[in-house]
């Protein structure tokens, strides 16, 4: 939890959102390394891994489900199993998702979880330094707030092709903060751009301390997390909005 002694949030003073603004504007997508200063990183880190009390959302066939911490878990491993077959068997047809999440701005808006070093990291979202920030790159003046939500993918995992068009949210651009230590692209959990013709234009795989911009909407997905992959994808994600 968060204390008088932890770094405060600000991004890398090296970093000049002009210089990265034409990267944006002819791929409508950016990667950003090194997004913050290290000890911001760590503690970041430190907080999903070891602070963060995850639950389980998943989806398909338009319904959604929100297991609160250790709700899902306490489900049956055999209807648990059966669950995850009917997520992928709607991600067969259509949009579909299955992953950890813990709802960093819907908690902040309840008064809950308040000490999380990640209610740190939202509020900084939330400034000036950031949301100007995000303006320049994105080439988007009209960006008035960020919501948050940290999400943890682990072996099964995935988030099918959408475009996060909303018209009601006023997305302007997306947003991941990845903290993830150690990945290798065959493990899966890659951000996949798709181009019209289905294809993976780009794709970018998990680099700890890095920001992934994308411009909404664009079709993109996280390609499924492999049995193979060793630990979890950790990031802090969500849209950049008018409204």
């Amino acid at each position: 939890m968060s204390s008088a002694s932890d770094p405060i949030v600000r991004l890398n003073p090296g970093l000049d959102p002009r210089r990265i603004a034409p990267v944006f504007k002819s791929h409508g997508r950016a990667h950003i390394p090194q997004i913050f200063p290290a000890e911001v990183a760590e503690r970041i880190h430190r907080a999903l891994v070891e602070e963060t009390p995850w639950g389980r959302v998943f989806g398909g066939a338009g319904r959604h489900h929100d297991f609160g911490p250790g709700g899902w878990e306490a489900v049956p491993a055999d209807q648990r199993r059966e669950v995850e077959l009917a997520v992928q068997r709607a991600g067969q047809a259509g949009f579909a998702y299955f992953y950890e999440n813990f709802p960093v701005a819907d908690c902040h808006a309840a008064g809950r979880y308040l000490d999380s070093y990640l209610m740190r990291v939202y509020e900084f979202l939330n400034s000036a330094e950031f949301l100007e920030f995000a303006r320049v790159v994105t080439g988007a003046p009209q960006i008035r707030l960020a919501d948050a939500q940290a999400t943890c993918y682990r072996p099964g995992d995935f988030l099918t092709q959408h475009d996060d068009h909303m018209p009601d949210k006023r997305r302007r651009a997306a947003y991941v903060f990845n903290f993830t230590r150690v990945w290798r692209a065959d493990w899966g959990g890659q951000l996949q751009f798709l181009d019209a013709d289905g294809h993976v234009a780009e794709a970018y795989t998990p680099a700890f301390n890095a920001l992934n911009l994308l411009a909404v909407p664009q079709p993109h997905a996280v390609s499924y997390v492999a049995p193979l992959a060793v630990g979890a994808r950790y990031s802090m994600t969500g849209w950049l909005r008018e409204t």
